[in-house]
């Protein structure tokens, strides 16, 4: 005996009508894991398979155009067979878990060479993987070299498996979703300063902007007190308020105005005109400027190599 739950109307649609098979493989191939090495997450839910079911060999299958490739495998030397062989093409259009107790009985399977040979399949029990968008793209199968039969508890199992893996999918479409965006800001954050760069040397205003919390944050170079160094970071110092960046010294000095701004120290730039009065090994910077408030100063180190350069750039009586 062999249960194999029929397919509903529109998933029996989907095999034979071809705009629907394209519908289902876009939305496989937005997931783009097809061909990606293991990961544990999904080696875990294959190895929970097994043991639940008490079958050698589980699977995690997404079904291709002309393939069945496992993205993850326990007892399965392979790594994709044939989509015509394939009982998880059968099984992912299911209405529920799609079990097969012998192969070598059932009309559908008994001539397939995955029965017929290597590896000998006889028992398969697969639940299908569905999108939130109804699209089935593979399952979650079990699989043993002999005749048998789940019970409830294991086919509940397989479908509550089957939902997890879904939601790994997900998982890391989000994630690949954000390192996108993020690529896309950091390009973006690198054309504006190039632009921002761009005006200065034209003559225009002068402006940079800082990535902060993935968004972009306009800075005038004029509010700028002074920057300093903190390994791979940079502090900004505008006003009372400090942004900090990962760039390098080198880079963030390149795009201030050089007429405006002083390396003093090799962790230090400050803004010229932001100097209120120089000591022996520090000079005092004006922290921050209101006019319904006095201003408020700070000491910053100068370094020794760097003093005669600063002192040749301010007018000394």
């Amino acid at each position: 005996m062999h249960t194999k739950p029929r397919a509903t109307s529109r998933k029996a649609a989907l095999l034979s009508h071809p705009l629907a098979e394209q519908e289902r493989m876009e939305a496989l191939r937005a997931y783009q894991i097809l061909d990606t090495p293991a990961e544990e997450a999904f080696d875990d839910l294959v190895k929970l398979a097994s043991y639940i079911c008490g079958t050698p060999t589980s699977l995690v299958t997404l079904v291709d155009s002309e393939r069945q490739w496992f993205k993850a495998r326990i007892g399965m030397e392979v790594e994709s067979t044939p989509r015509e062989q394939a009982f998880c093409q059968h099984a992912m259009f299911a209405e529920d878990v799609y079990e097969v107790e012998d192969a070598s009985l059932d009309p559908l399977f008994q001539r397939n060479p995955l029965v017929t040979s290597s590896p000998n399949i006889r028992f398969y029990a697969g639940a299908p993987l569905v999108t939130p968008h109804g699209q089935p793209i593979g399952t979650i199968c079990a699989i043993d070299t002999v005749p048998r039969r789940l019970d409830e508890q294991q086919r509940d199992a397989l479908r509550i498996l089957a939902r997890e893996v879904v939601a790994h999918l997900e998982l890391r479409r989000a994630r690949l979703q954000i390192e996108y965006e993020q690529q896309k800001l950091e390009e973006l954050l690198r054309m504006s300063n190039d632009a921002a760069g761009s005006i200065h040397m034209a003559g225009g205003q002068n402006e940079i902007f800082v990535k902060q919390e993935h968004k972009l944050v306009r800075l005038k170079t004029a509010d700028i007190r002074y920057i300093e160094a903190l390994g791979d970071y940079v502090n900004i110092y505008v006003g009372q308020e400090r942004f900090t960046v990962y760039s390098t010294m080198k880079e963030l000095e390149a795009k201030l105005p050089t007429r405006d701004f002083a390396r003093i120290h090799r962790k230090y730039i400050v803004r010229l005109d932001r100097i209120v009065a120089i000591e022996s090994d520090a000079v005092i910077v004006e922290a921050s400027r209101s006019a319904d408030r006095p201003s408020t100063v700070m000491p910053v180190p100068i370094g020794s190599s760097y003093k005669a350069t600063l002192l040749s750039r301010l007018n000394l009586i």
